[in-house]
């Protein structure tokens, strides 16, 4: 059986601390979707690390850490990962393995990237920059460059040929980008030179052959259910399916060979980039929260957009996803509030709801919120559920019932032993 672990929000809800947190009682960890736009921290012995395309298993000695054939790469922020991670000793050959299928993302996916969003000028959607849209686009257009094509000794060609044809697509978008293609293929040659030194793998058939070894695996998603290129709020949305379904595509698993599914979701709402967020804060309490959870994308810098937590959109991602066990984090950055609010149903076209709904525009939507007691205690040291305040104990069983899935971590700060199991 394969163990999902998913975000449930729009992305950065803590993925990477929970899988590390986890780690030990795993054999396997495999990335199943998604590419560099994807930004999971773990910290631990006062160091801050932060993975983009690596599985957050890397950092444990026996765990295997595989980048499944639902991932997108770019050889040159890979090589910069591994680059960054070479004082740890850790032994990639080994550790590392990378399906054949998986997508490589060219110097010209980023171009292309660039020039799309800026002609959308003020409909631009927030993407991150990285290619990731337009290296989707090639997949499912059949002409995108994989992994195994490495193994052959074409691959230049084959390069090149995609390649000018980005060049010609650049022109139809009329925005003027300066470039200099001869420095960013060096840097990817490179970055392809590197990703050669690891174990290529037909990914499905190492997952097949391990589940019927007994081997417990975990599979790591990225960004969040509320991206998902289906069940988000498009076109606000990333370009591949975040939800539980995209491992079965991204990794080549049997649904029914689909375990617990952990849900992770922030005690509060963030959002980064542009899209509609129907509880989002502008106000002192806003404020607050983005600045005591230093709320800043762990990819782009940018600072999210914070609000109170949404229910209806949480309801909806456990639904989608069929979570099993939730996982609530940063409970320790609403400390301190008179009282903690939460979305519990939505105005909607002048009806009051409690699912969500085609379009959450603010337009369309107005939060309606219940009204909870907050908490004033310091909770980053607490290592118990007892030692927690009855007011975030009250509120855990307010969401529970809600949710009608259990919580069964709360995280009370950023280092992997701020971490409660119930």
């Amino acid at each position: 059986m394969v163990d999902l672990l998913l975000g449930l929000q729009w992305g950065d809800e803590g993925k990477g601390k929970i899988v590390d947190v986890l780690t030990k009682d795993y054999d396997i960890i495999a990335r199943f979707q998604g590419g560099p736009n994807a930004g999971h921290t773990l910290e631990f012995d006062g160091i801050k690390h932060v993975l983009h395309t690596i599985p957050s298993g890397i950092f444990h000695k026996n765990a295997i850490n595989i980048v499944g054939n639902g991932v997108v790469i770019d050889p040159v922020i890979f090589k910069k990962e591994l680059d960054n991670l070479e004082k740890f000793n850790i032994d990639f050959v080994s550790k590392l393995l990378v399906s054949r299928k998986a997508h490589l993302i060219l110097p010209t996916h980023r171009l292309l990237d660039a020039a799309s969003e800026a002609s959308k000028g003020k409909a631009k959607i927030g993407s991150t920059l990285k290619g990731i849209g337009p290296t989707y686009m090639d997949k499912t257009g059949r002409n995108g460059m994989r992994v195994g094509d490495l193994e052959f000794d074409n691959w230049k060609d084959k390069y090149r040929a995609l390649a000018n044809k980005h060049e010609d697509l650049l022109g139809f978008h009329n925005i003027e980008i300066q470039y200099d293609l001869n420095e960013l293929e060096e840097e990817f040659c490179e970055g392809i030179e590197t990703l050669k030194k690891l174990k290529f793998i037909d990914s499905e058939q190492y997952m097949f052959d391990a589940m019927a070894a007994g081997k417990k695996i975990l599979a790591e998603g990225a960004q969040g259910s509320l991206l998902d290129i289906d069940f988000g709020t498009y076109p606000f949305v990333t370009s591949s399916n975040t939800t539980a379904a995209g491992a079965c595509t991204g990794l080549g698993v049997a649904p029914g060979k689909i375990g617990s599914v952990l849900g992770i979701f922030k005690a509060y709402t963030t959002r980064v980039g542009s899209g509609p967020f129907p509880t989002e804060l502008f106000d002192n309490d806003g404020e607050t929260m983005g600045r005591v959870g230093n709320e800043f994308g762990a990819t782009t810098g940018r600072p999210r957009r914070c609000g109170w937590l949404d229910l209806v959109a949480l309801k909806y991602a456990v639904q989608i996803n069929g979570v099993t066990e939730l996982m609530m984090m940063k409970a320790d950055v609403l400390s301190g509030f008179d009282k903690i609010k939460v979305c519990t149903a939505y105005k909607y076209k002048g009806q009051n709801i409690n699912h969500l709904p085609y379009n959450i525009e603010e337009d369309n939507v107005t939060p309606i919120y219940e009204e909870l007691e907050g908490w004033a205690k310091d909770l980053t040291k607490m290592t118990k559920p007892e030692e927690l305040p009855s007011a975030l104990m009250d509120y855990i069983s307010f969401l529970e019932k809600e949710l009608n899935v259990p919580i069964k971590i709360v995280s009370v700060g950023p280092d992997r032993t701020q971490t409660i199991h119930r």
